[in-house]
């Protein structure tokens, strides 16, 4: 019988991204059935359900669930503490619950928000998190829903072919004509969703246990990534303007973690070569947006 893979949130822009992965790998298998491969957005999974999420997984019976699925508003989600934690924490242990019943094994989606930023240093996976934000405590408590040979993976600053996220706001902003503000005091990891989908998944199907932080290599701040995004669409680089997170008008409900570069540490230890430069990401997933 084919491996089957259930992918929650299977209609955002990194969920999309991982169906699209299993299916290659699927294609590709030379041996054997391949996978069959199941995913479930938010309109016919709602993971804050659980009698849903039971239901749907006693049903399938998968051999892997890639969950994820999470409400990643930030700035909502200071708002909205109930459905912050509802989806990103209680929805992942509804997820670990039915996983356990039919044997599964669960690879989880988490951020670098579970860390407060005030470290000199890129945060590896056995620093200690101290998360700043109510979406970043919900996904710290998500992760600790998790049996111990579950697989968590952290990623930070994703952006994709489609969904909501900096490049694709940009291109919209630079075809207007709009004013570029970007901050230049928060640094982070950039990550293009279908790089981080290939390890994503190779790391769910071969069940690798605990915490791993999978970004694109190097760092860049809101403002330095904005210059290369509106670099590689052939516009003017000088027209972004750097902005301090204390100046934005209208300030943001929910605080950033200032630094947040993730160390890939634990991919690196275990033999994984490092994903490719996010300057080269970035400039191909803008070739393809704007072909």
């Amino acid at each position: 019988m084919s491996p089957v893979v259930l992918v929650t949130g299977a209609g955002g822009q990194l969920g999309a991204e991982v169906l699209a992965e299993l299916e290659r790998r699927s294609a590709a298998m030379v041996r054997g059935p391949g996978l069959e491969v199941v995913g479930a957005d938010r309109a016919h999974l709602d993971v804050s359900d659980r009698d849903a999420v039971l239901a749907a997984v006693t049903e399938l019976e998968p051999d892997i669930v890639v969950h994820a699925a999470a409400w990643t508003a930030v700035d909502a989600c200071e708002d909205d503490p109930d459905r912050a934690y509802a989806v990103n924490a209680l929805g992942t242990r509804h997820v670990a619950e039915a996983a356990r019943i039919v044997g599964a094994h669960v690879a989880y989606v988490s951020t670098d928000y579970v860390f407060d930023g005030r470290s000199d240093r890129p945060y590896c996976e056995w620093d200690p998190p101290g998360p700043l934000s109510v979406y970043g405590a919900s996904k710290l408590g998500g992760e600790r829903e998790l049996s111990p040979g579950a697989t968590i993976v952290r990623t930070s600053w994703v952006c994709g072919r489609t969904g909501s996220n900096i490049v694709r706001t940009l291109l919209g902003l630079v075809a207007s004509g709009a004013p570029l503000r970007f901050v230049d005091d928060q640094r982070g990891s950039p990550t293009v969703a279908g790089d981080l989908a290939g390890v994503l998944v190779e790391l769910a199907l071969t069940r690798r246990p605990g915490t791993f932080h999978v970004t694109n290599s190097g760092a860049a701040s809101w403002y330095e990534l904005a210059r290369a995004v509106v670099a590689a669409c052939g516009a003017d680089p000088d027209r972004v303007e750097p902005v301090a997170t204390a100046d934005l008008r209208p300030p943001r409900r929910a605080p950033r973690p200032a630094r947040s570069v993730l160390d890939n540490m634990a991919l690196r230890l275990s033999g994984f070569e490092a994903l490719r430069p996010w300057q080269e990401a970035v400039e191909e997933l803008v070739g393809e947006l704007t072909r």
